[in-house]
């Protein structure tokens, strides 16, 4: 980033920031400098004081000590987890809103407008409208309005002209992001924008804020890929105390990794000073003289001093039962709601070892198919089957069944001190320790806990149960990095079948064996689609599968014409000359030739040398899956994160390069296989 963007005299500084609640210190003493066009990702575990420490930035909030200051005419927007807005106004009218009298005075034109509809004083009205309407041109026309229905509907916002009152609050959050990105500031507190929007979205959002959005930023996001892709210093909270590393997400991860090495370090010496020390003081009469009591002391300081405290990450665990031969089968599903066909014609079976991310636009159907799987939704047509020995453990988007007026111990364990856990009798108090809810936290009503604590108060419920099969509606809303990777490597670990809800693409990447994804074609039709693999690699068939199609309407328009056509580049391209077509998804029924209104075109036969490279693929293909099995085996291992936290990222992404390699290579063989057999 431009040096420019990022020198000179800070926006905001804060300096000695302290906050308690009750015994629980969040904030002791915290430094903050942030500079112009500077990119800040804060991270930390949930409950740790991050929206804290955003609303103590943005003077929403007063801290016990310290102190924030603001340079003059420096203009700030704090987007909150739980934004407000006047029920009465439009989306569109709450997002104008960020663009401070301009918004004001399209409120007031508005505003008179509905009142002259509704009948009133139109002499007045009139003249209201008016003063409205040249105010409005005055501060920069009609042109802001536009592009706050372009940013909404980029958002994936339809009801432009909804009332605010009416809408998710899912749909009011991205409304307040809009809201937020529209009013330009020279400093931006976004606490969570990544919540409820899907991944598509999400890659816009990086896009904006990379590419468009020119003012400084401290981001609170679990979003990893987000957190690598845009910020270029990441400071975590830990324990009150505030970490400052140089880059994203995988520079945070080295740097943290440093740091707890160096950790490990100091207490190492500090316990063989305080054994020598110990051993000396044994040895010695009663210390009399002054250095001999300046000895004593400085054992004294370094047993006092205490070992540093470890950080905890949750301790997941659930009980499997056997799985039969049939887990979960669709049959040319057909699923409809209110009248709407949300999914068409779906055929899936899910098999031992499957670990299926659903991703897709929100409101696309996905939690209307996890429902239909539970059997809360009756299919339209076709079949979908259930094993008798299928037994499903479900964690909703919603957190249902949770009960807010009830502490943590009772909705976990409602009645009793203990519960049976991963076939153990274990202590509720123990167990939920082992899950972060210190005994203070653990008699806390749960209405009173951030979003994080709420699904873990959820996980920690449907950790007691036993399944084969897990359906997760969002799991990783509101989670912190370290919950999650418990999470990831749990069902990475476990022996059932997985169905995961979720926008997020590094989890996906992580977890996924296989995607079910809800698209929408350029021509505006809905479909599902099934994808091997995780993200990334759906990522490269999707682009790999619109290039083909672009490439066959290009034939069809050559053999109407018999005239090349002209490519975006101005290059004549007559579409593929050796007339083949590739496996352009993961899924073997996926290919152009399979798919409704696709073109017929001939498949040519095999040339030598692709004879000799199909003869060859099966050894590749073979070596490949190893490279990948091993490692796999190597990011679910725990001995990993824990003496090799450094090569994390770097073990991530090659193992993303094993998998696409492996799909590449399938791919490849499936060509070459279905020309193998022209005659």
């Amino acid at each position: 980033m431009e040096e420019g963007r990022r020198g000179g005299v800070p926006l905001l500084t804060a300096k000695g920031l302290t906050r308690q609640y009750g015994s629980q210190v969040v904030l002791a003493g915290v430094d903050l400098h942030i500079r112009r066009g500077e990119r800040i990702g804060l991270v930390g575990n949930n409950g740790s004081g991050k929206s804290t420490l955003a609303r103590i930035l943005a003077q929403r909030e007063e801290p016990d000590a310290g102190q924030v200051a603001q340079r003059r005419e420096t203009r700030l927007v704090y987007l909150e987890q739980e934004p407000r807005f006047d029920p009465e106004l439009t989306a569109t009218q709450a997002a104008l809103l960020g663009l401070g009298p301009w918004g004001a005075a399209l409120a007031r034109y508005h505003a008179a407008c509905h009142a002259l509809e509704a009948g009133g004083d139109s002499t007045t009205l009139l003249t209201a409208q008016a003063e409205a309407a040249s105010e409005v041109e005055r501060l920069g026309g009609w042109e802001p309005a536009r592009q706050a229905e372009s940013l909404l509907s980029a958002f994936g916002l339809e009801r432009l002209e909804g009332l605010m009152g009416q809408l998710s609050g899912g749909e009011r959050r991205r409304v307040a992001l809009a809201q937020a990105l529209l009013s330009a500031p020279d400093l931006a507190i976004l606490d969570e924008p990544t919540n409820h929007l899907d991944a598509d979205t999400i890659e816009w959002l990086e896009r904006y804020l990379l590419e468009q959005y020119r003012g400084a930023l401290l981001l609170i996001t679990h979003d990893r890929y987000v957190l690598d892709r845009v910020v270029e210093r990441t400071v975590e909270l830990d324990q009150g105390q505030l970490y400052s590393y140089a880059g994203g997400f995988s520079a945070y991860l080295e740097g943290k990794a440093e740091r707890q090495a160096l950790t490990a370090r100091a207490e190492s010496n500090r316990q063989n000073l305080l054994r020598r020390e110990l051993e000396w003081l044994r040895r010695q009469p009663k210390a009399r003289g002054g250095k001999q009591k300046a000895r004593a002391s400085r054992a004294e300081a370094a047993r006092d001093a205490g070992p540093p405290q470890e950080e905890r990450r949750a301790d997941l665990k659930l009980s499997t039962t056997r799985l039969g031969s049939r887990v979960i089968d669709l049959d040319d599903v057909t699923l409809e709601v209110g009248g709407r066909a949300l999914v068409q014609g779906l055929s899936l079976k899910l098999t031992r070892g499957m670990r299926l991310g659903i991703i897709g636009p929100n409101g696309a159907g996905k939690t209307s198919l996890v429902r239909a799987i539970l059997g809360e939704l009756p299919v339209s047509a076709g079949t979908l089957r259930v094993g008798d020995n299928t037994r499903i453990a479900y964690f909703d988007q919603a957190r249902s069944g949770l009960e807010d007026e009830k502490s943590v111990l009772e909705n976990v364990a409602p009645g009793s001190d203990w519960v049976d856990w991963n076939g153990n009798r274990v202590s509720v108090y123990s167990y939920l320790e082992r899950l972060l809810f210190p005994p203070d936290r653990q008699r806390t009503p749960v209405g009173a806990l951030s979003g994080g604590e709420r699904a873990r108060v959820a996980l920690a419920k449907l950790m007691l149960g036993e399944a084969n099969v897990l359906i997760l509606d969002e799991p990783t809303n509101d989670l912190d990095i370290t919950t999650l990777a418990s999470l990831e490597e749990l069902l990475v670990e476990l022996r059932a079948v997985t169905l995961v809800v979720t926008h997020d693409r590094y989890f996906l990447d992580r977890v996924a064996t296989d995607l079910l994804v809800f698209e929408q074609e350029p021509s505006g039709e809905r479909v599902v689609r099934h994808y091997v693999g995780g993200y990334t690699t759906y990522q490269r068939l999707r682009r790999e599968r619109r290039a083909e199609e672009s490439r066959a309407e290009e034939g069809q328009q050559l053999s109407k014409t018999g005239k090349p056509t002209t490519g975006a580049s101005g290059v004549a391209r007559a579409g593929d000359s050796e007339g083949t077509v590739g496996a352009v998804s993961a899924s073997k029924s996926d290919n152009l030739s399979d798919q409704p209104g696709a073109p017929a075109l001939a498949l040519k036969k095999l040339t030598y040398a692709e004879r000799k490279e199909l003869d060859g693929l099966g050894a590749l293909i073979e070596a490949a899956e190893a490279a990948e099995a091993a490692l796999k085996a190597e990011v679910a291992d725990p001995e990993t994160y824990k003496s090799r936290a450094a090569e994390v990222p770097e073990l991530t992404m090659r193992l993303a390069a094993a998998t696409a390699e492996v799909e590449r290579l399938m791919a490849r063989w499936e060509e070459l296989e279905t020309r193998a057999s022209v005659r």
